[in-house]
C-alpha cells in the first residue's frame, strides 16, 4: 500500500498535499483499491468554501457511490478536469494525475488534526 510521507490524511481516506495557502486533495491508494473500478467523479463544488469534514463531491465505483469529505476548512480552487474523460487515473494515480480538486485553505491549524503517513498506516 501507498502511503506517502510527504501527505497529510483524514480517517475517511482522503490525502491532502500543501503547496503554499493552496492545496491538492484526494483519495488514498488504500481507499481507490476499496472502492474498485472508479467510472466518474462528481464535484459541484467550485468556487463554493467547504467546512472540514463537509461533503465536496463523491466517486463513483462500479459498484458504489461514496461521499468525498474535505480534509480541512477551503475554498475549492479547481476541479481536475482530466478526471471527466479518465476517472480511472484515481486508480492508477492517486497521488499524481489522479488528484481531484485543488483548494484555498482557510485556517491552517486545521491540518495539524490531520494524520501523518505512520498514523494513516495505522488505521488502515
Amino acid at each position: 500500500m501507498n502511503i506517502p510521507t510527504n501527505l497529510k490524511y483524514t480517517q475517511d481516506h482522503e490525502w491532502i498535499r500543501v503547496e503554499g495557502n493552496e492545496a491538492f486533495v484526494g483519495i488514498t491508494d488504500y481507499a481507490q483499491s476499496e472502492l474498485g473500478e472508479i467510472v466518474f467523479v462528481d464535484i459541484n463544488t467550485v468556487g463554493e468554501t467547504v467546512g472540514k469534514d463537509e461533503v465536496f463531491g463523491s466517486v463513483e465505483a462500479v459498484k458504489t457511490v461514496s461521499d468525498l469529505n474535505m480534509p480541512v476548512t477551503g475554498e475549492v480552487l479547481e476541479f481536475n478536469e482530466t478526471l471527466n474523460d479518465q476517472p480511472e487515473l484515481v486508480n492508477n494515480d492517486p497521488y499524481g494525475e489522479g488528484w481531484m480538486i485543488r483548494i484555498a485553505v482557510k485556517d491552517p491549524a486545521e491540518l495539524d488534526t490531520l494524520l501523518d503517513a505512520a498514523g494513516y498506516q495505522a488505521i488502515i
